[in-house]
């Protein structure tokens, strides 16, 4: 027996995967491509440009893969990493944690700095450890900018001055999982060597398409390492062929869902883009710092110039945030993230990111304060004004 339908819609606000625009899902619905039409390069060369103009490279070699954000880091891996080699992997959370994992269990050795729960990645710590490599064991630098489990976001331009004060060789790897679409990213400007990314966040798709952009330098690495690899090797998918450039058949209704994606996001324009993410991250930053003043809730992020404007993660005193989560998914409609690793049973994630807007951001403020009050947590009430008042600023400061 199935459940009796809910009227209206229920509000995805899960930092990933996002709610996917009606464009996109109408793209998808597209029968396949026989894999010698033409239309398929037109396609795939469509969709190339537009992730080189989403990541600002003027040079950047795209690579689209059937896998998730995992997979994409296997890419990173196996490409530019032999057996054996280091990799320095800052921490960050939950997720600088997995790479280092995945990066172990393939017989890569993995160096990491100190986590510091609630602040972002240090660069001088960065710079420290370089410095102190003077063998130049390290390979590369391997940096999470947005981790999706603390909602925190690190400076890449900075860590990037770091490498360069240090002198050290190692090439710079970027994971834009959560941050790409949301938060300023200049792959060429900010000096980054490779950038790995998935499809199912600020590009509005499906899980199920992870990517890299490839610099010449960690080109070369791949060419130089000699260790075995196929199907994650970008080198055997270079030229024009579809069925080569996917080692395979091509995920043809995702290309015709991230070539729909990448015309919205260029259509709305990158600059806005940014903008409109940061005025619903700030009207999200307004309600969280008007319900902690009851003193249950608060910021996970101690740094506020950090503070994700794709997520926010909030502390949960006294109160369990999985009852939380259902209570707002199934008697209010909001469905949020909780927490992950060391934060599982701390924090509630509330994602505000992708194909959102500001009507989309205060229901899904009032959804969750709804279900607070519900369970009789203790917040301040003028979460949603001050909400309210923070996306008119920005209005009023748009206008002007």
């Amino acid at each position: 027996m199935t459940s009796p339908r809910i009227p209206g819609a229920r509000f995805l606000h899960a930092p990933g995967p996002t709610r996917i625009p009606d464009e996109v899902l109408d793209a998808m619905h597209r029968q396949s491509i026989d894999l010698a039409d033409p239309r398929l390069d037109v396609l795939i060369q469509d969709c190339e440009r537009g992730m080189q103009q989403v990541v600002d490279t003027a040079k950047g070699e795209v690579y689209l893969y059937s896998a998730n954000g995992h997979g994409a880091w296997e890419v990173a891996i196996v490409n530019i990493l032999a057996e054996g080699d280091l990799v320095l992997i800052p921490s960050t959370g939950h997720f600088s944690e997995s790479w280092a994992q995945q990066t172990e269990a393939l017989d890569r050795r993995v160096l990491q700095t100190a986590w510091k729960p609630g602040y972002p990645i240090d660069p001088n710590e960065v710079e420290s450890m370089l410095r102190k490599d003077r063998e130049g064991q390290i390979r590369a630098v391997f940096v999470v900018q947005t981790d999706t489990s603390t909602g925190i976001t690190s400076d890449v331009e900075a860590i990037r001055q770091a490498i360069d004060a240090s002198g050290h060789p190692a090439l710079y790897v970027v994971d834009v999982v959560s941050s790409l679409a949301a938060a300023p990213f200049a792959m060429d400007r900010m000096g980054v060597n490779l950038v790995v990314g998935g499809s199912q966040k600020g590009l509005m798709l499906p899980p199920g398409m992870g990517f890299v952009v490839v610099d010449e330098h960690a080109n070369q690495a791949s060419l130089d390492n000699p260790s075995p690899k196929y199907y994650w090797d970008w080198t055997k998918r270079t030229g024009t062929h579809a069925y080569r450039k996917f080692c395979g058949t091509p995920p043809l209704q995702m290309l015709m869902g991230l070539r729909a994606a990448l015309a919205l996001l260029l259509q709305e324009g990158l600059d806005e883009v940014l903008r409109r993410h940061k005025r619903l991250a700030h009207a999200v930053f307004a309600a969280v710092e008007a319900w902690s003043s009851a003193g249950a809730v608060g910021f996970f992020c101690r740094d506020p110039q950090a503070r994700s404007v794709s997520v926010t993660a909030v502390t949960l005193e006294g109160h369990d945030p999985e009852l939380l989560r259902a209570v707002a998914r199934e008697r209010f409609q909001v469905a949020m993230s909780g927490g992950l690793g060391p934060l599982a049973g701390r924090v509630f994630r509330i994602g505000h990111l992708g194909d959102m807007n500001e009507p989309t951001i205060l229901g899904a403020l009032a959804g969750i304060e709804a279900a607070m009050l519900h369970l009789g947590i203790p917040i301040g009430r003028e979460a949603l004004p001050r909400a309210i008042d923070a996306l008119a600023t920005a209005a009023r400061g748009s206008n002007g």
